[in-house]
């Protein structure tokens, strides 16, 4: 089984930057479009979210798949109101939409303006792990489970039926805020469940002529 290494310090702003094309300038139009009809403050949460399942009984693989799911949520408040929007669809088209959208809570002036963000050191790794993580090969993580079924049977030869499965996330987390703050995160999570039943002999009453 080859997996990867303890997860390496990354760079958690330049998946979103790179991979789905999330720009600071970007980011900063859309926080202009949130305040446009005034507010006291906005932010946009963007959020990606690859995952897979895999489960086997009786050592034969029963289920399987995989997915990914992002989205960007924004919000605008302005003094006890908050306006809240969403969107799947990362097209600048869709997010300054959103933007509009939720900055329709809010009319007058706009109270802030954007002046770019204030960037801090490299954020730590929050969640340093080895082992199977959402970006390892299906292949790897089917026989981490396949190495549980065998050692479950192998530990009693009373065991007759094995049930495992593994799931796991990876979580990517981008933040940024109309007074300039600016933070990301990446969070993997992992599960391995395993289950059985053993045989055991039919339990008889006792020959009373023998008590």
């Amino acid at each position: 089984m080859t997996l990867p290494p303890a997860f390496p310090a990354p760079d958690h702003k330049r998946y979103f930057i790179e991979k789905l094309g999330i720009s600071e300038r970007l980011m900063e139009r859309c926080l202009g479009e949130a305040l446009s009809a005034g507010g006291d403050y906005a932010d946009l949460y963007f959020e990606s979210v690859t995952s897979t399942s895999l489960g086997i009984d009786e050592s034969l693989v029963k289920s399987a798949s995989q997915g990914i799911s992002l989205g960007c949520g924004i919000r605008v408040v302005s003094g006890e109101r908050t306006g809240y929007a969403y969107t799947d669809d990362l097209s600048t088209e869709r997010l300054l939409h959103a933007a509009r959208t939720a900055a329709l809570i809010a009319s007058g002036p706009a109270k802030e303006q954007m002046s770019g963000f204030r960037h801090t050191s490299d954020e730590p790794t929050l969640y340093p792990i080895t082992g199977a993580t959402a970006d390892a090969e299906i292949a790897a993580k089917l026989e981490l489970i396949q190495r549980a079924d065998q050692a479950a049977r192998a530990f009693d030869p009373r065991i007759i039926q094995v049930r495992a499965s593994f799931s796991d996330e990876l979580r990517r987390i981008l933040i940024a805020a109309s007074d300039g703050t600016y933070a990301s995160d990446t969070q993997p999570l992992a599960r391995l469940r395993l289950y059985h039943s053993r045989h055991f002999r039919r339990w008889r009453p006792r020959d009373p002529r023998f008590l």
